[in-house]
C-alpha cells in the first residue's frame, strides 16, 4: 500500500470522529460536527514514520535548516521529519515553539539548534482557523527565522489557508477535511 494511502487509513481509523450534529468543540471554540485527533497518528510509531516521509517530501524543494511550530500539535512532526530526513542524509533539524517564554533562566520561545537567518517551516498538524500556526510563525519572525512556508496534515478548509496566505506564506498539506468526508471506503 502507498505511504499516503496508509496514512489517509490511519487517520481515518484512529482520528477522524464524526457525529450527526456538532458536538466536538474546537480549539477555536466553535462546535463542529466532526473532530481530527491528529495526535493519535502523530504519536504512533507507523504514523510518525508515515508522516516524516510524506512531509519530508514535502518540504525538500523548500530548502530548509528546519520544521518545528507551536507546541504541542507540531512537536512530533517536527521529530518524525528531522529523524527521517538524518536517516536519508538530508538532516533537518527540529524545533518547538513554546506557547510562552520559559519562565526562567534564558526566557527563550524557540527551543532547539536553530540560528536566525536560517530557512525553516511551520508545522502544525491540523489547520482550522491557522491560529496556531501564525502564532508561531510570529515568533520565528521575531527571532530572526526566515518561514518559508506553513505545513500540514490536514487543512479542514475553514479559512486557515487564506490567513496563511494574508502573511504572505503558502500553506501545503498532505490532506483536506473533504478527502476525508467525501470518500466512500
Amino acid at each position: 500500500m502507498e505511504v499516503k494511502e496508509r496514512l489517509y487509513r490511519l487517520i481515518k481509523e484512529k482520528s477522524l470522529k464524526i457525529a450527526d450534529k456538532p458536538i466536538f468543540k474546537l480549539s477555536s471554540g466553535r462546535l463542529s460536527r466532526y473532530y481530527l485527533d491528529l495526535k493519535r497518528v502523530t504519536l504512533d510509531p507507523e504514523g510518525g514514520y508515515l508522516i516524516g516521509h510524506l512531509l519530508l517530501e514535502m518540504v525538500k524543494p523548500l530548502k530548509i535548516t528546519a520544521i518545528g511550530g507551536l507546541t504541542l500539535g507540531a512537536d512530533p512532526i517536527a521529530y518524525a521529519v528531522s529523524l527521517i530526513s538524518y536517516q536519508k542524509g538530508e538532516p533537518i533539524k527540529p524545533f518547538i515553539v513554546r506557547k510562552e517564554p520559559k519562565g526562567h533562566g534564558t526566557k527563550r520561545w524557540i527551543e532547539g539548534n536553530v540560528q536566525p537567518g536560517e530557512k525553516v517551516v511551520v508545522v502544525e498538524d491540523v489547520v482550522t482557523t491557522a491560529a496556531s500556526a501564525l502564532k508561531a510563525v510570529k515568533v520565528c519572525r521575531d527571532y530572526g527565522l526566515e518561514v518559508v512556508a506553513v505545513c500540514t496534515i490536514v487543512d479542514r478548509n475553514e479559512g486557515g489557508r487564506e490567513k496563511v496566505e494574508k502573511e504572505g506564506l503558502k500553506l501545503h498539506s498532505l490532506f483536506t477535511i473533504a478527502d476525508f468526508l467525501n470518500r466512500r471506503d
